[in-house]
C-alpha cells in the first residue's frame, strides 16, 4: 500500500542537485539513480548512516558499500588499496565493480559489518559523481526493503519510502545489473557476487590477458 503524497519523499530532477546535497548535509537519506539500480545515499556520519539501515530494514552485521566520485577518494575511506584491488580499479572504474578492502578504521566501524573492511565503488554514473564532489563518499547501497528487488526508478522508491525515511529522490531511471563484489583482502581475490562483470573477465584482467568474451 502506498502512502499519502504529503509523506512521499521530494522528487527532483537530475539537473538541479542542489536540494540533494542540501539533505545530504543535514544527514538526511537520498535516493539517486547509478549505472547499476537505484540507491539510498547519506554522508558518512553515524546518524546518518543508521538512517540508511533504518530506511531499509538492513541488518548492521551487512556493512554498507560506499560510493566515490574519483579515485584520489577511495584514500578517505581504505587504509590500503593495493594490488590487485588498484589493477581491477584501473581496468573497470569507473564501473560496477565493488571492492572489497581493508577500511580506516572510523569507516569499518560506520559502515556495519566486520569493522575491519569497506567495500568501494565508483560508479559510472553523472549524478554520483557530482554528489560526491561536493560532499564526499557517501554510504550508499541498493534502494529497497532488506530482501526485496531493487528499485529501478524513481517512482519506484517514491512508492515504497515515506519522507521521514528518504527525504529527496532524483528523478530517473536505473536498470542496470548490480555491480560485481570482489573480496581483496585475502591472499587472493575472491568473488563475493558476481553481476555486471563476470569473474571470469575479472580473472583474464588480473593475468594479464584480453578481457573475456
Amino acid at each position: 500500500m502506498g502512502v499519502s503524497g504529503r509523506d512521499r519523499p521530494t522528487l527532483v530532477p537530475p539537473d538541479d542537485l542542489g536540494p540533494v546535497v542540501e539533505a545530504l548535509a543535514a544527514g538526511l537519506v537520498v535516493a539517486v539513480p547509478t549505472d547499476t539500480v537505484f540507491g539510498l545515499a547519506s554522508v558518512l556520519d553515524p546518524a546518518a548512516v543508521e538512517r540508511i539501515f533504518a530506511a531499509k530494514g538492513r541488518p548492521s552485521d551487512l556493512a554498507l558499500p560506499v560510493l566515490v566520485g574519483r579515485a584520489d577518494q577511495v584514500d578517505a575511506v581504505a587504509s590500503s588499496f593495493e594490488e590487485p584491488a588498484r589493477t581491477l580499479a584501473r581496468r573497470f572504474w569507473p564501473g560496477a565493480l565493488t571492492l572489497v578492502v581493508p577500511a580506516r578504521p572510523p569507516v569499518g566501524a560506520l559502515v556495519g559489518g566486520p569493522g575491519t573492511t569497506v567495500g568501494v565503488r565508483w560508479p559510472d554514473h553523472p549524478v554520483v559523481t557530482e554528489l560526491c564532489a561536493a560532499l564526499g563518499p557517501l554510504a550508499v547501497t541498493s534502494a529497497n526493503r532488506h530482501g526485496q528487488p531493487p528499485c529501478t526508478s524513481a517512482a519506484q522508491v517514491h512508492e515504497q519510502f515515506r519522507a521521514v525515511e528518504v527525504a529527496v529522490v532524483v528523478e530517473g531511471r536505473a536498470e542496470g545489473v548490480p555491480s560485481t563484489v570482489v573480496d581483496c583482502t585475502g591472499p587472493g581475490p575472491r568473488c563475493l557476487r558476481e553481476g555486471a562483470v563476470s569473474w571470469a573477465t575479472l580473472v583474464a584482467a588480473l593475468e594479464g590477458g584480453p578481457p573475456a568474451s
